[in-house]
């Protein structure tokens, strides 16, 4: 007699028994505690999908599969639990390219179920065939193809354990006709086939980086993504207090530190904190934990140079391909963000017993912090018309409380979002960082919403990204996912509007957009709806719509003149032209 249990993560057998490749996958997914997954009904995983309900795992339709990744991208992101999507082979996977794009540079563990051509026809340019794996290798940590019926979980489960190792989404590709048939299958506890610490990495890298810390006069922080993932804010805060260091997060993930500690200063990265900036610009020694450093995440800003050139930089992150990568460091620690800032703690707690606190480096990091939070609440004062875009960004963030998860966009006025958001808990910022898709934040607070029901979500979307995403408010009224999107419209594509302000003397091509009555809209859809166009009535539309339990969206109509410096000065020149039809566009003639 084969022995078999059911227990809350399915069904587990001694021994391998007989089942269909799509019982073997249904029931991996369970093991893994998946109890909701989403995307669109598809011919090719019907077998599958009709499994779900039985299993106990609800099936999230979207309006479009971009949404279905960013969805499970900010579920991820609160929860730490691998999302998983699924979509019809060919346009449906390929609907989804985006937003795994989006969540591979996110480093957010995902696992894309992407049911291919079937075995017999594959190569007969079929209906809805394409060559699923070869589009994903360059935006997923790995494609795993099935090659065979009896590999269907075996296949699944190395999917889910290169998702959490490498941090990031993985490909699960199987032709559509191997749902179908017998296999022969053990189904395996998660414990029994992934690993989910990787320790202090190598105890001498945790010397050296002690050695620096200990002989530094202007040690500096910076916190990120891993110290969320790893639960290791309180350590940073240890090693932070021991050293009287500022603390900075990284670009867009302000809640990697908590904003009311004494030594956090904010998020450095375009339209991040002067504050963060000139706190480490002059550090001899910085701690990078949990960061890649990326390039776009340390430009100057505010036409500050701030990132260190001559610091000795120690940097811990839990992916080999990280380190170094962006810049050079001193010391590299391949290792797990907690426990490699409990041990430094440890060995630096003991070493650097004698050092005092810096009373006088703290009063300057507290000067920095006011001076900016004045700025910024002076920028907002300015008056605008209808309303500054800055008043109304301002206003929402005095208004969300501490367990309020924001999702923010790409665009103008959703990046200077990251001069206004303040966090004092972890998982509460949910960003499009450095992929820089719009239309992202929507749908990632419909996904960080199934990840924690019980806290307020909203959604800070510029116009023209609303126009990408606004269709899944049908999803919200449908799922009853009671979600507040804040739609700061300011009539235009805004951050290439500001360059071509700067760089193309106001001529502007393809920027203006005219847009419905946005609240209309939503209520057309079953949401509710208002628009707004000064702080008081956002004042108290934005509360209302926090108190209620349905989805909503407000329609914050602002100045359209008031933008934010130019994306990417980096990347931009002066026009000059040659040819005589376009002389008058060259910069020398303006």
């Amino acid at each position: 007699m084969i022995m078999q249990t059911e227990t809350p993560t399915g069904i587990h057998f001694e021994q391998k028994v007989k089942m269909t490749p799509s019982e073997a996958i249904v029931e991996t997914l369970v093991a893994e505690g998946i109890d909701h997954m989403y995307g669109i009904l598809g011919s090719a995983f019907m077998d599958m999908l009709d499994l779900l309900p039985e299993a106990g795992i609800d099936f999230i339709p979207v309006r479009h599969e971009q949404n279905a990744a960013h969805m499970a991208d900010g579920y991820t992101r609160i929860t730490g639990k691998a999302g998983v999507v699924i979509g019809q082979n060919g346009p449906g996977i390929s609907n989804m390219v985006t937003s795994v794009a989006a969540a591979h540079m996110a480093h957010t563990p995902m696992v894309v179920i992407s049911p291919s051509a079937g075995t017999p026809t594959i190569g007969w340019d079929g209906f809805q065939e394409a060559n699923q794996v070869s589009i994903f290798e360059s935006i997923t940590k790995e494609t795993v193809q099935v090659p065979h019926v009896s590999r269907v979980a075996d296949c699944l489960r190395t999917a889910f354990r290169i998702a959490y190792a490498e941090k990031g989404p993985v490909l699960f590709d199987i032709p559509r006709d191997l749902f179908f048939g017998e296999v022969e299958e053990q189904i395996l506890h998660p414990h029994q086939y992934r690993v989910t610490k990787r320790g202090i990495g190598d105890p001498a890298a945790i010397d050296r980086a002690v050695e620096l810390l200990k002989e530094a006069k202007k040690p500096a922080i910076i916190s990120g993504r891993g110290v969320v993932d790893a639960d290791a804010i309180e350590d940073v805060k240890r090693i932070a207090e021991h050293l009287s260091a500022p603390v900075a997060t990284s670009y867009m993930h302000n809640d990697a530190f908590p904003w009311n500690h004494d030594l956090a200063v904010g998020p450095i990265g375009y339209m991040g904190a002067k504050s963060a900036m000139h706190s480490i610009q002059d550090a001899d020694v910085l701690l990078a934990i949990g960061t890649r450093l990326s390039v776009f995440g340390t430009l100057p800003a505010y036409d500050i140079d701030y990132f260190p050139k001559n610091a000795k930089i120690i940097q811990v992150d839990i992916n080999h391909r990280n380190i170094a990568r962006t810049h050079p460091i001193e010391c590299g620690i391949l290792g797990d963000a907690k426990d490699v800032s409990e041990e430094v703690y440890k060995r630096l707690s003991v070493v650097d017993a004698d050092r005092s606190v810096d009373q006088q480096r703290r009063v300057a990091i507290q000067e920095e912090r006011e001076t900016w939070l004045k700025e910024i609440e002076d920028l907002a004062m300015v008056d605008g018309e209808p309303m500054n875009p800055r008043r109304a960004l301002m206003e929402i963030s005095n208004l969300i409380s501490d367990e309020t998860i924001v999702t923010s966009d790409i665009g103008n006025t959703s990046s200077t979002s990251n001069s206004y958001l303040r966090f004092t808990q972890p998982r509460k910022h949910v960003a499009a960082l450095t992929f820089g898709n719009c239309g992202f934040a929507y749908p990632a607070a419909l996904g960080a919403k199934k990840g924690n029901p019980d806290a307020p979500v909203i959604a800070i979307v510029g116009d023209g990204a609303w126009g990408m995403s606004l269709n899944e408010v049908s999803t919200a009224v449908e799922q009853h996912i009671p979600v507040v999107a804040c739609v700061i419209n300011n009539g235009a594509w805004s951050a290439e509007k500001k360059n071509q302000v700067d760089y193309y003397n106001n001529r502007f091509v393809g920027a203006d957009i005219e847009g419905p009555d946005f609240a209309e809209v939503a209520r057309s859809m079953g949401a509710a709806g208002e628009t707004v166009d000064n702080p008081d009535d956002l004042k108290r539309a934005f509360q209302e719509a926090l108190q209620s339990n349905h989805p909503t969206v407000l329609n914050i109509h602002v100045d359209g003149t008031q933008l934010a410096p130019p994306f990417r000065k980096d990347a931009l020149k002066m026009p000059v032209r040659y040819l005589d039809k376009y002389t008058h566009l060259d910069h020398r003639h303006w």
